[in-house]
């Protein structure tokens, strides 16, 4: 169920936007601050146009309403990149805590950070996706954690383009 999750370009930007929402509390004033300083305040002006953008995912409640061109796409990846950046020290000690607790065969969600962080994306996906794309509990905490160690890479030298492969990848169907 996961890889259905990220089938599509559209779920995949939404998703990532809302790991880092899950993981640092930023919310929108922080992606259009984001956008304004890479540029891109023309396409994200205030938070109707943010909101609009993010309802494009195929598993957002309503969702249909706004198609999402290459150019918002463009400047999605640029801001989810920048943010994953800015915040890299925390995804790190997320990562980390996350290694240390598979290598100890602890649960994720029993380490302090990593718990708040699934049960925020948890809440987060219930609040915003439609039920019909809800994967298990066992399905979303794994998607969260997914996106946890993407953001690691995101974040980091050739973050852009690393997003931007793997936005393809994903979204290619199999067989291909």
């Amino acid at each position: 169920m996961v890889a259905a999750q990220l089938d599509s370009i559209k779920a995949q930007l939404d998703l990532l936007l809302m790991a880092l929402e899950s993981l640092t509390g930023l919310g929108s004033e922080a992606i259009l601050t984001t956008a304004k300083t890479l540029h891109l305040g023309g396409l994200m002006a205030d938070r109707v146009s943010l909101w609009r953008l993010r309802q494009a995912s195929p598993l957002r409640k309503g969702q249909g309403r706004k198609k999402l061109d290459v150019e918002e796409a463009r400047a999605l990846v640029l801001i989810g990149a920048e943010l994953a950046r800015h915040h890299q020290p925390l995804i790190r000690q997320a990562v980390a805590q996350l290694e240390t607790a598979t290598a100890q065969n602890q649960p994720p969600h029993r380490v302090a950070l990593l718990g708040d962080y699934l049960d925020n994306f948890s809440n987060f996906y219930q609040d915003r996706m439609t039920e019909t794309t809800a994967p298990s509990v066992d399905g979303l905490a794994e998607l969260a954690l997914r996106l946890l160690i993407d953001l690691l890479f995101y974040g980091g030298p050739g973050g852009t383009r690393r997003l931007w492969l793997t936005l393809l990848d994903r979204s290619r169907p199999t067989g291909e």
